[in-house]
């Protein structure tokens, strides 16, 4: 079963399983339904009919669709470090390169293949293109503690304002991408990779 929200984001957390299977439903059917009609057009009602599940099963979760974006955001950065950490697993030499490259490629190809994803991804843009710093701050948070054992590295401050510039510059390059190209732009993707290589390179080695 795909991981929950954490708690945070929700009105009350599942404590049964049941519970939980129809969060992942309700989550699945926001995600689904961004990408078919749009944040504009979306509705708690839309979301309930397609989940299959009573309207007040939605609202024992949320109290409205911006807080279903938000908690389909938090399941997509747990997503992303599951398939991530499940990346680094395997046994191969590359140090930090063989990271960096984990983590861009999951990202692509959640990009490319997670319903929901190009309008939400870690951190709720609706309206499209309305970014803070929250989400990017929380993504370096959390690959500053994934990696750091892969590393060897303390995970202090100089190693979390690294893992911050480098996620900032990758989502400015990936987006780019994707908005010359609907499946990204292949060549600014190798030269966000290639810039990302050159940055951490300084830092890293």
């Amino acid at each position: 079963m795909k991981s929950v929200p954490q708690a945070t984001s929700l009105r009350r957390a599942p404590v049964q399983r049941r519970s939980a299977e129809r969060l992942t439903r309700i989550l699945d059917a926001c995600a689904e339904l961004l990408d078919e009609v749009g944040y504009d057009a979306l509705s708690t009602r839309a979301v309930a009919l397609r989940a299959g599940v009573p309207i007040g099963s939605v609202y024992r979760f949320f109290g409205n669709k911006r807080q279903m974006a938000d908690a389909l955001a938090q399941r997509n950065l747990e997503h992303f470090t599951e398939r991530v950490t499940e990346r680094l697993k395997e046994p191969g030499e590359g140090g930090w390169r063989t990271a960096m490259d984990a983590v861009l490629d999951e990202y692509l190809a959640m990009k490319r293949t997670a319903p929901g994803f190009s309008l939400v991804d870690f951190g709720n843009q609706i309206p499209v293109g309305a970014r803070d710093a929250e989400p990017n701050h929380r993504v370096a948070d959390r690959l500053t503690d994934l990696l750091s054992g892969y590393l060897a590295r303390e995970p202090d401050d100089d190693l979390r304002r690294t893992f911050l510039i480098a996620v900032e510059t990758a989502d400015t390059l990936v987006h780019l991408a994707f908005r010359v190209a609907p499946e990204g732009d292949e060549k600014i993707i190798e030269e966000a990779r290639e810039m990302l290589r050159a940055y951490l390179a300084r830092v890293l080695d």
